[in-house]
């Protein structure tokens, strides 16, 4: 019994239903444009939202002083005409906090700091409830004027 290769394409889709229809040429043209321009848009969204960060921050050095103040050395490189604000920590061996500072950047005349006022080095002073091994930059921020 020889059996027709058009009745098994008929047993098949009865059985699984009917092959579905490819893609026309103007519906994968339309599909590419659209995946095109949501490419694009996404590349600009990359290059114009991830600009240069407005405050950027440098740990130059730390010294723990005694087992009750750190001394974190920083930089801060910032629009000259801006307040920033940078939390400083100081942690002990389990890398537990044991002191936290937040010091302000104040507005910067050209002729401060270096980079024309953009670069502002400071020292912070961070208490500690118990002896700390390091002190670091955890964030710096631009303090929104009201």
């Amino acid at each position: 019994m020889t059996v027709s290769n058009s009745s098994a394409t008929t047993s098949v889709a009865n059985r699984y239903g009917a092959p579905k229809r490819a893609l026309g040429r103007r519906a994968k043209v339309v599909w590419l444009a659209v995946a095109a321009v949501l490419a694009l848009a996404f590349v600009a969204w990359l290059a114009l939202g991830r600009g240069e960060a407005p405050v950027v921050n440098k740990l130059v050095g730390y010294s723990v002083v005694d087992a009750t103040l750190t001394e974190v050395d920083l930089q801060v490189t910032k629009d000259p005409a801006d307040t920033a604000q940078c939390a400083v920590k100081a942690m002990d061996a389990t890398y537990a906090v044991v002191g936290w500072n937040v010091a302000t950047i104040g507005p910067n005349s050209s002729s401060e700091g270096s980079d024309s006022g953009r670069t502002t080095a400071l020292r912070v002073h961070v208490r500690t409830d118990s002896p700390a091994v390091t002190g670091v930059v955890d964030s710096c921020w631009i303090v929104k004027q009201p």
